[in-house]
């Protein structure tokens, strides 16, 4: 006869592997947006802009960093000749990496709705 414990720890391990195995960040459709979606929704779920201004006519434009640019620099070595256990000649060159940061602009008419979006790197 099988042990009914074992049978459910392993029922209950797959459901969790099968939910956890799937989660995935949802991607937002800002086209369907447009229209029916306020600044005040805005701040909600992304928080308070970087940036924010506020045009003549009652339009607010703000920005968002949806993620955060670096640079690095890594020193390869080039040139020289190496022999146990001394290496001669050659140095190090460096090489450096640029990883722009992400920002999306949101902008809102004057009845406080998403008129227009726009995702660009800086």
């Amino acid at each position: 006869m099988k042990n009914p414990l074992s049978i459910n720890a392993i029922a209950l391990l797959l459901a969790l592997l099968a939910l956890t195995g799937c989660a995935t960040r949802n991607k937002i459709d800002w086209s369907a947006r447009v229209g029916n979606y306020t600044f005040d929704q805005a701040v909600l779920e992304l928080g308070p802009p970087g940036k924010q201004a506020k045009l003549s006519d009652g339009t607010v434009v703000a920005e968002w960093q949806t993620s955060v640019g670096y640079t690095r620099t890594d020193y390869v070595p080039t040139g020289g000749a190496y022999r146990y256990p001394y290496a001669y000649g050659g140095y190090a060159a460096p090489m450096t990496t640029y990883s722009p940061g992400s920002f999306l602009r949101l902008t809102f008419g004057p009845d406080n709705q998403l008129k227009a979006w726009k995702k660009f790197t800086m």
